[in-house]
Parts: C-alpha cells; structure tokens; sequence
C-alpha cells in the first residue's frame, strides 16, 4: 500500500511538473513569437513576402518541419492578432522610412547638390525678368514661372520611382514622360507669348488674343500629373509601363522585320511618346532662343540678345538628358546626370544675370528691393511706368501659328521615330561609349552657339562680349581700373583670388563627401585628388563668368586696404 501512495505521489508531480514545463514552453513560445512580429516585417526588406504568424504561415511551417505541428495549435489568437498589427504598424514605418531615404537619395549625390544650388539663381532670375521695366510678356513670364512646377514635379515622381521599384526617373517612362510634359509645357508657353507680342498690333493695347487658355491647358496637365503620381501604382503602371501607353509604338514584330535593325529595344527603352516629349522640348526651346533674340528688336533693347547667350547652358542641359537616353541611361554614363545638373546651375547664373543687365539698362535699382510702397512722385519711378507703358514694335511674320505648330509636330515626331529605331542600326547605342557620349553633349551646343555668334557678328559686327556690370559708357570693368588704386588696387586683387582658392578647397571636399560619404585623401588616392581638382576647375570656369564680379570686388576692397596695410604705418607714425 505505501509503494501505491508514493507511485501516485510520482505521477501526481510527475504531471504537474509537466504542466508546468509546457507552461514555461508556452511563455517561451508566446515571447518568440511577439519579437517575430516585430522583427519579420523589418527582415521582410530583405526576402520574399511571406505570412508570418497567421494561420496560413504557421501551416506552411509546418509543411516544411521548421516547427512541430503540435504547437501550433497552441499559439493564442490574440498573439496572432497582435502578430498582424505589429506587421502593419512596422511595415507602414518602413515604407515611410523608404519614402525618406528616397528622397534623401535625390539630394545627397553630386547632380542633387548641383540642382538644389540652381534653384536660388533661378528664382533671382525670375525676380529679375519681371521688373515692370522690361515689359516681358506676361504669357511668356508665366511660361519661366510655371518651370518650378516641373522642378517640384521631380520630386515625387522620384520618391515613387525609387521607393516603388527601385529606379531612377529616368528608367520609369509613365512617370518620366509625365514629368518632361511640365517642361515642354514651359517651353510652349514660353514661344507662345514672346512670339504674339512681336507678332501682334493689337498687343499693347487689347492683351493676348489667347486670354487664359494656355494657364489653364498649363494647369490642367499640373493637376494630370498629381493624379498620375497619386493613382499610377494603384491603377497597375509597373516600372516599365509606357508613357500613354505607349502610343505610336511600332510592334515588336514590326521592328525586328525592318532591313537595317540589327539589335533589339532593352526594358527601359523610352516610349514614342516620351521621345517626342524630349524631342519638342529641345527644338521648343530653341524657337525660344531664337523669339528671345528677336525680341530685342520688339523692345529696341539689345541686352534680351544676353538672355538667348544665357539660354546656352540650358540648351546643353537638355542636351545631356537626350543623350543619356539614347545610350539607354547606362550607370557607367552616370557623368551625363551630373553634367546635366551642372549645365543646369551654370544656365540659371546666366540667365540671372542676363536678366539683371536687361533689368538694369531699363532704370532697375537697389530702391525696388524696398518692400513698402513706392512714392507716386518719384522721377525715377515715373519714367520706369512710362517705359513699362511703350508699346512693342511689331514685326511682321510669314508663318501663322498653325504652320509653326505644324513644323514642330512634324520635327518631333519625325525625330521621335528616327531616334527610337533608328538608333537600333548601330552599336553605338549600346557601347556605352563616354567619349561619344562627351562629343554629342558639347558638340550640338557648340554648333548652336557657332551660329548665333555668326548672326550677331553679321547684325552688330560683334559675335560675343562678356558682361559689363559698370565703367564707362558701357565699356565694364577691366584690370585697368584696378591699377589705377596702384599697389593697393593690386594687392586688393590678389586678396579676392586667395579667398576664392581658400573657399574652393572646403566647398569641393564637401561635394565630395556629401556624394561619396567620405572626407577626400588627396595624397594617397587619386581618385579624390582627381575629383576635387576637377570640382575647383570647374568652379575656376565659372568664375571666369564673373570677372567684372571679381574685378569689382577688388575696387571696393582697395581703399581699406589702402588705410589699413599699405599706409598703416604711416598713420600711426603721424
């Protein structure tokens, strides 16, 4: 009998031992799988989709002898629940994790650096060119303007690019077709009003002939484009889904039966429809630089002819982006971007400071920059409203706007089809050759510059000047001037060269770091030193832009350097 009592007392611990491992086993199981909830979703980033604790996931576990199928059926289903919120709530963070480095992505490279320093130059420049002096076309002013919707429009059509597929803008056709119509847009807005005010008698006095129209077909694509950008994902566009769908592409039958085809399109071919957004837009804004250039004659003011000069970087901006799609936006022709950006900061200096000199020569002074009301009664105001008030001189035109409007259709979409296939009959397109790439960039520009340089020395007997920004008579500054302050006009010089070279070194390591994540070695990797001193070159050419900037300088810095190096001794001995 006591061997009975003392077996049951056995069995009797025996069960209650293992009631209570399978309690500590259950614990242990709920604590893994509350930190699988967390910490699943965030490995999710880097594996297949998968469902993590939900029933369906448990049995494929299951399936796969990764867990013993009898502790499945103990997993509480407020675990579970508690498992799906947790995979909601870190996912949601993720994605807007994503979404942040996105965008930080655009900025923290050497093309994003170069954009964002182009936006202040160009907001000046559209201060500049709105000077009621001017007597810039209204239509044509909001055409430059509505550029910044362009520039915005970049921004999330890039989050969504990268945060969705992991692409550049460039490779993403629905989205980078949509974005590139804003710029077209800007250039036909552009034509549109500096053209009707050389063209029409009636300007002056009546306004556009077109009233709103264009503002509100320009606002109408802006608001296409949101829901584009807001919709697109929703509506299934995947990263390689055309632009409009692709209209006017040929077959893929078609093209490969063409006699001179000899390869066939990669993924990220851009669209017909995209070709001819690109297309327009290049010969849209040479049509501007030519209407710019003869505005001058409209407003007898020869320094709009500056603005044209100034449009040249921007030209090879454009420039950039078409070649960088023709080589099919390869990473190894990378540069292409950052030239692009470069040539884009560079264009909007000039413009600026085209539009500065024409501000100027029509009676702009430091007083408009006073925010409060101007007197009623000041001269100099009077005479800048009666200039405002002059009426264009027009010039008659042999073309109407639906021949011009023809011309463009047929040179974009002409161009579109020759580009897309055309480009299919040679290997060079898939060479990624740099050096053809560098010749396309520099050389179509160059053409471009060569002629207006011909016209203006055939109209003016003088192809190009620099811009003056004081002297005489409009003849600016020179060293000249500089040395008439002597040793301290001299040394004055020298001081402004040594803070630019003193400035260049920390600004281009910067550059550096804020693309590559690291501080330049420029004694032990040439690489760096390469890069800076390329980045300093660069800065130099700029420079050499704003000589008179820099010769000025000199001029207001020579009497203090007068006072206090060169006669210092002097003073303090008398």
């Amino acid at each position: 009998n006591n061997l009975l009592v003392v077996r049951t007392e056995l069995q009797a611990n025996s069960t209650l031992a293992t009631k209570e491992a399978t309690a500590i086993t259950m614990v242990k199981l709920s604590s893994a799988g509350l930190a699988a909830a967390v910490m699943l979703p965030t490995c999710a980033a880097f594996a297949p989709a998968s469902s993590y604790l939900t029933k369906n996931g448990m049995k494929s576990l299951v399936a796969t002898n990764m867990i013993p199928a009898e502790l499945v059926t103990e997993v509480p289903a407020a675990l579970l629940s508690a498992a799906d919120v947790a995979a909601t709530t870190t996912t949601a963070a993720a994605a807007s994790s994503t979404n942040l480095l996105s965008f930080s992505d655009q900025g923290q490279n050497l093309a994003g650096i170069f954009f964002q320093a182009s936006l202040l130059p160009y907001l000046g420049f559209l201060y500049f060119l709105s000077f009621r002096g001017n007597r810039t076309p209204n239509l044509g002013n909001f055409g430059w303007q509505y550029l910044l919707l362009f520039v915005l429009g970049t921004i999330p059509s890039g989050i969504i690019t990268k945060s969705v597929y992991g692409l550049s803008l460039a490779n993403v056709d629905w989205l980078h077709g949509g974005a590139e119509a804003l710029l077209t847009m800007t250039n036909v807005l552009i034509v549109l009003g500096f053209r009707e005010a050389m063209t029409n008698p009636s300007y002056s006095e009546n306004g556009s002939k077109y009233g709103n129209t264009p503002k509100f077909v320009a606002g109408g694509i802006a608001l296409a484009f949101a829901a584009t950008c807001a919709l697109g994902t929703k509506l299934g566009f995947e990263g390689h889904s055309a632009f409009l769908y692709g209209i006017g592409n040929l077959p893929t039958d078609t093209v490969t039966s063409l006699p001179f085809v000899m390869h066939s399109e990669p993924e990220n071919a851009l669209s017909i429809p995209t070709w001819a957004i690109h297309c327009s837009s290049v010969i849209e804004f040479l049509f501007a630089m030519d209407i710019i250039w003869k505005f001058s004659e409209t407003t007898g003011n020869e320094k709009w002819k500056g603005l044209t000069w100034g449009m040249l970087p921007l030209h090879a901006s454009g420039i950039c982006a078409c070649t960088y799609h023709f080589f099919y936006n390869p990473s190894s022709l990378q540069f292409l971007v950052e030239l692009q950006a470069f040539f884009t900061l560079l264009g909007n200096l000039t413009v600026a400071i085209a539009a500065y000199r024409i501000a100027d020569s029509n009676g702009w002074n430091l007083r408009e920059l006073n925010p409060f009301p101007k007197s009623e009664v000041s001269p100099e105001g009077i005479a800048i409203d009666e200039a405002a008030a002059l009426p264009y001189s027009v010039m008659e035109t042999s073309e109407s706007e639906l021949v011009l409007a023809g011309k463009l259709a047929a040179l974009t979409i002409g161009s579109s089809y020759i580009i897309k296939y055309g480009e299919l009959a040679f290997d060079l397109p898939f060479s990624e050759n740099g050096v053809a790439a560098g010749a396309m960039v520099f050389g179509i520009p160059a053409i471009t510059a060569f002629l207006y340089y011909n016209r203006g020395k055939e109209e003016t007997g003088e192809g190009f000047s620099l811009p003056s920004f004081g002297g005489k008579d409009g003849e600016g500054l020179s060293m000249a001037d500089v040395k008439k302050f002597g040793v301290s006009g001299t040394l004055a010089y020298v001081l402004t060269e040594l803070a630019f070279w003193a400035v260049a070194f920390p600004v281009a390591s910067t550059a550096l770091y804020q693309t590559t994540g690291h501080w330049p070695d420029v004694f032990n990797d040439n690489s760096d030193r390469a890069a800076v001193l390329a980045f300093i070159f660069t800065g130099a050419n700029i420079a050499r832009l704003l000589v008179p900037l820099r010769l000025g300088a000199a001029l207001a810095l020579a009497p203090w350097v007068d006072e206090n190096i060169i006669n210092r001794g002097g003073a303090s001995e008398e």
